[in-house]
């Protein structure tokens, strides 16, 4: 009976020290993020994912990617060959991302017109 008892414990305390080591899912930090633009503007954003996949977007919904220069872009999608498949990756584009209110009508014919994807604010 003891053997049994030992073993039982045994078996959860290594069972409970393997959850442990293994990272929780971790959401992105909710709510909008107010960023500023190298130029002096203010972009607001939602940060979207978990510590896999993540990305930024615009409080209507444009995904947006910081370019070298730390500006916040428009995202374009990119198709790459990675192992032999093809795959799409975002990419910052050179338009520079604004708020909605901000945003010239030229500037929506262009995302309209390069297809930059759009998400879903959900």
């Amino acid at each position: 009976m003891k053997k049994i008892v030992l073993i039982l414990v045994a078996f959860v305390a290594t069972t409970l020290s393997i959850q442990a080591q293994q990272p929780a899912r971790v959401p992105a930090r909710p709510g909008v993020i107010e960023r500023v633009q190298p130029n002096g503007d203010t972009l607001h954003v939602f940060l979207r994912g978990d510590e896999h996949f993540h990305f930024t977007m615009t409080t209507d919904g444009w995904q947006v990617k910081e370019n070298k220069k730390g500006k916040l872009c428009y995202a374009k999608l990119k198709t790459i060959k990675e192992n032999g498949e093809k795959k799409q990756i975002a990419v910052a584009s050179c338009r520079t991302a604004h708020d909605a209110a901000k945003r010239s009508k030229c500037e929506q014919r262009w995302l309209n017109k390069h297809g930059i994807q759009k998400f879903d604010k959900e």
